[in-house]
């Protein structure tokens, strides 16, 4: 196995892409995530010639975009529609982009996401032929309501493992959870897109807080 690594401009946010580029550089990244957000530089609905710019600033770096961090809940209550558009538009923005990937979040309620998760079967079903058309694949993160690979792994296990929708591992959610890594990379297995790291602190009261 080859090891690719890239950074998150999830740490730097309001940073330029100029500023991600050299700090991917300096690190011997091969690729950035960026963080798709209305905050962003990068996000749906920026214009044409800006989606041209950030894309031949990063591949003349030499770099790739690994992935989109978006911020649609497959789980989230409430209606269907506006959940399905905020993918699509993730969707079709990293075909834009080139990026290979889109990040979501499961975004259950209070009933620790269980009640949503038939509800996020439906919207990513929903996008799967977006999916397919644009090459572009759907990873649901360890987090929020389903913060463990045990958890994720039941809001992708109804789809073919050949579909382009996978788990994305963020390492700090299952470990705080009690779920040990050699678990969660046996429960995932093939469903697994991405891995990602982050820095995070033990807090006196019990919880973490992600590090700078």
């Amino acid at each position: 196995m080859t090891w690719r690594f890239a950074f998150s401009t999830l740490g730097m946010p309001g940073a330029e892409v100029a500023d991600a580029v050299r700090t991917a550089l300096a690190h011997g990244c091969h690729g950035i995530e960026l963080r798709a957000h209305p905050d962003e530089a990068v996000h749906p609905g920026m214009p044409p010639w800006r989606e041209r710019e950030v894309g031949a600033r990063i591949g003349d770096a030499g770099l790739e975009i690994a992935c989109l961090a978006g911020y649609a809940r497959v789980c989230a209550p409430g209606p269907d529609g506006p959940v399905v558009e905020e993918l699509r538009a993730l969707v079709r923005l990293a075909a834009r982009l080139g990026a290979p990937s889109v990040r979501v979040f499961p975004g259950g309620g209070g009933d620790g996401g269980r009640g949503g998760e038939d509800a996020a079967h439906e919207r990513i079903g929903a996008v799967l032929p977006d999916l397919r058309d644009h090459g572009v694949r759907l990873l649901v993160e360890t987090h929020d309501s389903h913060p463990t690979g045990e958890a994720a792994l039941r809001l992708v296990e109804p789809f073919d493992p050949a579909e382009p929708v996978a788990v994305l591992w963020d390492a700090l959610h299952p470990w705080r959870m009690g779920e040990a890594p050699s678990r969660t990379r046996l429960v995932l297995r093939d469903r697994l897109g991405y891995f990602q790291v982050k820095d995070a602190v033990a807090a006196a009261g019990g919880g973490v807080t992600p590090g700078p």
